[in-house]
């Protein structure tokens, strides 16, 4: 993109500022910022400008779950299902690794944390050996797309380089890079980083597909005759991925959307929960929980609503394609956006200032006819790494691996 089509892309939207210091980068930032700019969506902005309408909430009733039990009773059966869909060819995985790990007090990328004890063992390297029982299980190696993000790639890519793809077969992983969704103030203007360098986010959990698309890897999806994509985030590293089990039972349920749960541990706790909106499958998440929802009962007297998701999802692909294509609902969110003022002075705000658009996973579901929650044992398949110390911290996790016979 040369400087006319950037400044004439930008007239479009009402964006030109982002061209003010043009005339005074090197060619480096030069070059930087018009190819921001082409890979850069705008039209999200004008949804400041004609105004912010999220849309309401529908009904919301409970979702039969797939329980423990019942699994059990069907596990030879769903395996089978799914081991052959995976000695097909036919089944995916996506791990979302765009996140730092600045909680845990690290600013390498989440993945490259450390939580060995005696040894050294990352979080990729935990991930990676769990897709790895499933390679070994059906004798298959299953293609795995790992997304970046901007902040990340590089280093990320690079890493997995120098740890040997962690004995994965480096033919069936492949990287690419989340979409950036543009920073805004209230006004719908972009926020300026530095002179060669415009504010932007992640697009979303919602946003994973879409970026495969973009970065050309669905011809693999297509090439390889790929139905089953397993999405996943790199903080559980206890999950099961590519599960022959989920993968089957999806399969004999002939739905096109599966979700991994685990019961609540309490009614409080701050999970999202299956449920059904307007009779379509959904997610409510804890902070639009209420208390009639928490306690409403089921015919069996348990709570009806204490399916907590894990981000764990299985999707088909043709359903998946067409929702895509049909384009996800957005989301406008309001964020603290860091930013350079007009005295070229870089500002951390301590207050929102302005909103990040954002397409959530919980849309793509309820855009699927059928879903199947299934339920996981906790202890087994989930172990989160959101902190470094306390509640879903480093130190829960190393306990649970421990208990699972994970040599720390």
């Amino acid at each position: 993109m040369n400087f006319n089509e950037a400044k004439n892309k930008l007239a479009e939207y009402g964006q030109e500022h982002i061209l003010k210091y043009f005339n005074e980068l090197d060619e480096a930032g030069q070059k930087s910022i018009l190819e921001q700019i082409k890979e850069t969506d705008f039209s999200v902005t004008g949804r400041i400008v004609n105004g912010i309408n999220e849309e309401a909430r529908g009904k919301i009733t409970p979702i039969k779950a797939l329980t423990l039990d019942e699994i059990d009773r069907n596990r030879e059966d769903f395996t089978k299902l799914g081991v052959a869909a995976i000695r097909a060819g036919k089944a995916a995985a996506v791990l979302l690794a765009g996140g730092m790990g600045t909680r845990l007090g690290s600013d390498n990328p989440k993945g490259m944390y450390d939580i060995g004890i005696t040894k050294t063992v990352y979080i990729f390297e935990r991930i990676i050996r769990n897709l790895l029982d499933v390679v070994d299980e059906t004798s298959t190696w299953i293609h795995l797309f790992v997304m970046t993000s901007d902040k990340n790639h590089d280093i990320t890519t690079k890493f997995f380089k120098e740890q040997n793809y962690f004995t994965y077969n480096p033919e069936y992983i492949h990287f690419f890079k989340q979409d950036m969704a543009p920073a805004v103030t209230y006004e719908g203007k972009v926020y300026m980083e530095a002179k060669d360098k415009f504010a932007t986010s992640p697009n979303g959990n919602g946003g994973w597909f879409s970026s495969m698309q973009n970065a050309g890897l669905t011809d693999i999806i297509h090439s390889a005759g790929i139905e089953w994509i397993n999405v996943f985030a790199v903080d559980n590293v206890l999950q099961r991925i590519a599960d022959p089990c989920f993968i089957g039972a999806a399969i004999s349920k002939k739905c096109v959307v599966g979700a991994k749960v685990v019961r609540k541990a309490d009614p409080d706790e701050k999970v999202g929960v299956m449920c059904l909106e307007d009779g379509r499958p959904s997610i409510v998440e804890y902070y639009e929980q209420t208390d009639k929802l928490r306690n409403t009962k089921d015919e069996n007297g348990e709570p009806a609503y204490n399916f907590g998701v894990i981000l764990n999802y299985l999707f088909h692909t043709k359903e998946l394609e067409d929702i895509c294509n049909n384009e996800l609902p957005l989301h406008i969110v309001e964020k603290k956006i860091p930013y350079m003022n007009d005295a070229l002075e870089f500002i951390d705000p301590k207050e929102p200032n302005g909103y990040k658009f954002e397409t959530l996973i919980l849309d793509m579901i309820h855009m699927l006819d059928t879903c199947i929650p299934f339920e996981v044992v906790r202890e087994k398949e989930f172990a989160p790494i959101k902190n470094k110390t306390g509640i879903d911290s480093v130190e829960t996790a190393r306990e649970l691996l421990k208990k699972n016979g994970v040599e720390l």
